[in-house]
C-alpha cells in the first residue's frame, strides 16, 4: 500500500452528529500518521467543500462524517463527480441504509429479522397512538439514536402524545414508529466481509441513545457478549449478511435487539450503520482489537504447539541416529 498517497480525512459537517464526526476524523487522521502515512489533511466540511477539495486535490477521501449528509449518499455523489476515491460505503448503499424502511426491504424478504412499523405524519400522535404502547418512534433517516422516543404505556410524553412535550414529533414532519422489543442491545461490526465480535451495550440509565452511546461512562460495554454460542453466531450471520446485501463497503455495525425470552427468534436488527463511529468509545475499533488480541492469542498458541511438536520430532530424531541419550527409564525397570 502506498503510504505515499494525499489523503484527506472529511470531518464535521452541519448535521446532528457533526461534533461525534470531529472527534472520529482526528482519531482516524492520528492514527493514519502513526501508522506511516506521510500527507494527511483534516478538513472540517462546510458548504464549500467542493471547492476546498479541488484545490487541494486529495488522492482519496477518508469519509469521517456521520448522519446527514456524509451518509446519505450527499457527499458520495459530489465525490462521484468529482472523481474522487473515498472510503466507507458507495451512493446506491448509503442512500438505503440511511433510510430504515428502504433497509427493511432490502433485508426481510432474506430472512433477516426487523420490528414491523410504518412511518407516520408526526401531526397524527396528538390525538391517538399509531400502535399499541409501548412503542418507539424515530427519524426514517438518521443514525445514532438521534431524535429516538419510547413511549411507555404509563404515559411518559402524555397520553396522547402533548404538543407542548419536547421530543422527535417537534422537530421532524415524518417518523418512523415500530414496537418496543424488550430484552438486551447488542451490535455486530463487520470489516470487509466479516463479522468481528458480539457487543453488548448496558446503559447505565435509561436506553442507548445519543448521549449514552458518546459519553464515558454512561455505558458499559461487554465483549465479546455473555450470551449463548448459537445466538452471537446467528447475530454475526445477519449482520454479514446484511453488509452484503446492503452492499456495505469497508466497515458497517449492525445494531441489534434480542428478547431473550425468544431465543433466536427473539433477535431484531434495528439498523445499519454504514459510516460507524471511530471515537474512543467507538464500537468499530474495540471489536476490531479484541479480534485481534483473540487472533494473537491462537497464534501463540498454535506456535507452541507447533515449536512442541518440531522439538519432539527432533529429539526422537536425534535419538534414532544415536546423537542423543534416551530419557532413563523408570527405577522399577532398572531394577527390574
Amino acid at each position: 500500500m502506498n503510504k505515499d498517497l494525499h489523503v484527506v480525512v472529511l470531518m464535521g459537517g452541519w448535521g446532528s452528529e457533526r461534533e461525534v464526526s470531529l472527534t472520529s476524523g482526528r482519531g482516524v487522521a492520528e492514527a493514519l500518521r502513526t501508522g506511516g502515512w506521510s500527507n494527511v489533511t483534516e478538513l472540517d466540511m462546510d458548504r464549500d467543500v467542493a471547492r476546498r477539495l479541488a484545490e487541494i486535490r486529495p488522492d482519496v477521501v477518508f469519509n469521517a462524517l456521520h448522519g446527514t449528509p456524509g451518509e446519505d449518499g450527499t457527499v458520495q455523489g459530489m465525490l462521484d463527480l468529482m472523481g474522487i476515491a473515498y472510503t466507507h460505503s458507495a451512493l446506491e448503499t448509503s442512500v438505503i441504509a440511511i433510510d430504515k424502511e428502504l433497509t427493511k426491504m432490502v433485508l426481510v424478504p432474506h430472512g433477516i429479522r426487523m420490528p414491523a412499523g410504518r412511518v407516520i405524519e408526526s401531526e397524527t400522535l396528538f390525538s391517538q397512538d399509531p400502535m399499541p404502547r409501548p412503542y418507539v418512534l424515530k427519524p426514517v433517516n438518521e443514525g445514532s439514536s438521534v431524535g429516538v422516543a419510547i413511549v411507555t404505556p404509563d404515559g411518559n410524553y402524555g397520553n396522547p402524545i402533548g404538543r407542548d412535550v419536547p421530543g422527535p414529533w417537534n422537530e421532524f414532519d415524518q417518523l418512523l414508529a415500530e414496537p418496543f422489543v424488550r430484552g438486551r442491545e447488542l451490535t455486530v461490526a463487520v470489516l470487509g466481509d466479516e463479522p468481528l465480535a458480539v457487543t453488548e451495550l448496558r446503559p447505565k440509565a435509561g436506553f442507548y441513545d445519543y448521549a449514552a452511546k458518546y459519553t464515558d461512562g454512561l455505558t458499559e460495554h461487554i465483549c465479546p457478549a455473555k450470551v449463548p454460542e448459537e445466538i452471537a453466531a446467528a447475530m454475526l450471520d445477519m449482520a454479514a449478511l446484511a453488509h452484503r446485501l446492503l452492499g456495505c463497503r469497508g466497515a458497517s455495525r449492525s445494531d441489534f435487539r434480542w428478547d431473550d425470552e425468544q431465543g433466536e427468534a427473539g433477535i431484531f436488527l434495528l439498523e445499519v450503520n454504514t459510516q460507524p463511529g471511530m471515537t474512543p468509545l467507538g464500537l468499530v475499533p474495540e471489536q476490531a482489537k479484541v479480534r485481534a488480541d483473540r487472533l494473537r492469542a491462537i497464534g501463540r498458541a498454535a506456535h507452541c504447539r507447533g515449536a512442541w511438536g518440531a522439538r519432539g520430532r527432533m529429539n526422537a530424531a536425534r535419538i534414532k541416529r544415536g546423537t542423543r541419550k534416551a530419557a532413563p527409564r523408570s527405577a522399577a525397570k532398572r531394577s527390574a
